[in-house]
C-alpha cells in the first residue's frame, strides 16, 4: 500500500500560508500578525490575521495541524466506521474580507485527514477548494475564478472540474434562505482517487492556484468608487456569510466539537455585518442582480 507523507503535506502547507500571506501584503501595503497556539488535546498551528488594512478590513490565513484519540460528532455523523481511530487533521483555511464593497470576499481552505487503528490499514483523504463571494457582481472577475478553478483541475482529468465545481454550488448553500453563498469555485472533500500521490498533487494544484485566481480581482477592484449604499449593501450581505459559517459550515463544527482553538476558527468571520428585518433590494438596481444574475449556479465558462 502507498504510503502517507505526514511531513510533506505539513511542509507543503507551511509554505503556502507564507505565499498567500505575502501575496496579500503586496496588495494591501499591511502586515499579518501571527499568534502561534497549542492545543491541549493535542497539536497547534499558526494563526495569521490582517485588520484595518488599506485594502483588506479583515483577513486571516490559518494553519493547523491537530490530533487525538475520539473524533468528534461532525466527523463520525457521515464515516461511523472511524469511531475509536487515533486521527490527525491539518489544513490552511483563509477567508478575506475586503474593504471596498466592489471586492469580492474569498474564502479557501486545502487539507487532509487520516484515522489510523492498529492492525487496520489507515483512512485517510483530502479535501478543500476555494469560493468567491461577490456584493457586486461582475461577470469578467467570475468567468476568470473559474477558468482559474478549471485549469487547476485540468491535468489531473476533465471531470474533476464540473464534479468539483457543482459540489461547491451545493455546499455553499444556505438553505433556509433558498440561494447561494456567493459565485461558487470548487469544493472537494473524502478524495483519495489514484493513491496519495495524485490526490496530494491536486490538493496543491488547487492550493496554489487560490492565490493567482484572487489576487486580479481584488487589485482590479479595491479602488473602485463606492458610497454609503454600497457599504450598507455589503454589511447586509455580509450577514449570509456568518450564518453559513455558523449553521452549516462541516470545518467550523469539526474545529469546535474537537475542542480547536475559538479564536482561529471564527476569524473568518466578518468584522462589522448587520441584518435587516425583511429588506429586498430594489427593482432593476445593482443589488438585486445580485440576486438575479450571479448567485444562481449556473455555467459561468
Amino acid at each position: 500500500m502507498e504510503s502517507v507523507d505526514l511531513n510533506a503535506i505539513k511542509q507543503y502547507l507551511l509554505s503556502l500560508q507564507d505565499d498567500i500571506c505575502a501575496e496579500l501584503e503586496a496588495v494591501d501595503g499591511g502586515s499579518f500578525i501571527e499568534d502561534g497556539w497549542q492545543r491541549e488535546e493535542g497539536g497547534g498551528g499558526r494563526s495569521r490575521v490582517l485588520e484595518n488594512g488599506t485594502v483588506i478590513e479583515k483577513g486571516g490565513v490559518n494553519f493547523s495541524h491537530v490530533f487525538g484519540t475520539q473524533l468528534p460528532p461532525s466527523a463520525t455523523a457521515h464515516r461511523p466506521e472511524l469511531a475509536g481511530r487515533h486521527w490527525q487533521a491539518m489544513g490552511v483555511s483563509l477567508v478575506i474580507h475586503p474593504r471596498n464593497p466592489y471586492a469580492p470576499t474569498s474564502h479557501a481552505n486545502v487539507r487532509f485527514f487520516v484515522a489510523e487503528k492498529e492492525g487496520e490499514d489507515p483512512v485517510w483523504w483530502f479535501g478543500g477548494g476555494f469560493d468567491l463571494t461577490p456584493y457586486y457582481g461582475d461577470e469578467g472577475d467570475v468567468r476568470d475564478w473559474h477558468r482559474a478553478a478549471q485549469d487547476a483541475c485540468q491535468p489531473f482529468g476533465a471531470d474533476i472540474y464540473p464534479r468539483f465545481k457543482n459540489w461547491c454550488d451545493e455546499y455553499f448553500f444556505l438553505k433556509h434562505r433558498g440561494e447561494a453563498r456567493g459565485v461558487g469555485g470548487l469544493f472537494f472533500d473524502d478524495y483519495n482517487a489514484g493513491g496519495f500521490a495524485a490526490s496530494f498533487a491536486l490538493m496543491r494544484s488547487i492550493g496554489d492556484a487560490y492565490i493567482q485566481a484572487y489576487k486580479p480581482i481584488l487589485q482590479r477592484r479595491k479602488d473602485t468608487p463606492y458610497g454609503e449604499r454600497e457599504r450598507q449593501f455589503q454589511l447586509y450581505r455580509r450577514g449570509r456569510y456568518v450564518e453559513f459559517n455558523l449553521v452549516f459550515d462541516r470545518g467550523t463544527l469539526f474545529g469546535l466539537q474537537s475542542g480547536g482553538r475559538t479564536e482561529s476558527i471564527l476569524m473568518s468571520l466578518p468584522p462589522l455585518v448587520s441584518w435587516r428585518y425583511d429588506w429586498q433590494p430594489e427593482p432593476d438596481s445593482a443589488e438585486a442582480e445580485l440576486y438575479e444574475k450571479f448567485l444562481p449556479a449556473k455555467d459561468w465558462l
